[in-house]
């Protein structure tokens, strides 16, 4: 019988460390060619507080005067629990607010982010265009067995059951207290997610969470979603695609 080599879990966390350290060589919030940052490593410029479950179909239709009312009010309780670590360059959270949004909507983009769960039974995710969401988990929290948090993050677990993108094709998470790095692109209804290099979702179309009977609209913002735990963000980069790139990249799916 083949043996099977297995990793110790000292040697498993020295390697995800020495990654993270290789990963902390390139220079912090410093977007790749043809990016732009998202967060400058020094405030939240270009951030604002949005109430998770107002769904943007419901934002779409209230009166500006409404909405600018909300938006002062989710921007006060924003930053009673969102910060920037100077220091390191690192946007936290604490878990207990409302999420943090792009103040620019986004329609087809692809997106870098690299997120850290600082403590265990942390709950977290990326929404795009204001739809949860690129799922974050803590994969040994006991509470989140039931709801799948074993097989790891990188998928679109608000998803609906029937829909492939709701799981990740691989698990790839890092240890709770290191780096991880999601490499998202959304087209139309479509999204692929690379999570620490390893392909999680490839082109499934994110369902809306808010009103599972319509597709999601087709620009809206990018939020950084917490839920109870301390999480931290950097390295935020987003590249808008344009409508060739896009209509071909959709086309693929028409064969």
């Amino acid at each position: 019988m083949k043996r099977i080599a297995l990793v110790p879990l000292g040697l498993a966390l020295a390697l995800a460390a020495t990654q993270m350290a290789l990963a902390q060589t390139k220079p912090l919030n410093t977007p790749p060619k043809g990016y732009t940052a998202l967060f400058n490593g020094k405030d939240l410029t270009g951030w604002r507080g949005i109430k998770g479950d107002y769904s943007p179909h419901i934002q779409a239709t209230l009166a500006k005067e409404d909405l600018a009312n909300m938006q002062t009010q989710w921007n006060t309780d924003r930053d009673l629990h969102w910060s920037v670590d100077k220091d390191k360059g690192e946007i936290v959270s604490d878990g207990k607010s409302v999420f943090l949004g792009t103040a620019k909507d986004y329609a087809d983009f692809e997106l870098y982010v690299d997120w850290l769960m600082v403590n265990h039974n942390g709950d977290s995710g990326i929404y795009l265009r204001g739809y949860p969401q690129v799922q974050i988990w803590d994969v040994d929290n006991p509470n989140e067995v039931k709801n799948g948090a074993p097989r790891g993050s990188g998928a679109l677990w608000n998803d609906n059951p029937d829909n492939p993108g709701k799981w990740p094709l691989v698990k790839a998470d890092n240890p709770v207290g290191t780096w991880n790095t999601f490499h998202i692109k959304m087209i139309g209804t479509r999204v692929w997610v690379w999570f620490n290099d390893k392909l999680t979702v490839d082109g499934a179309v994110l369902d809306n969470y808010f009103n599972r009977q319509i597709p999601v609209l087709p620009q809206g913002p990018v939020e950084l979603q917490t839920h109870g735990s301390e999480i931290r963000f950097r390295n935020i980069y987003i590249r808008e695609i344009g409508a060739d790139e896009a209509k071909a990249e959709l086309a693929k799916f028409a064969k």
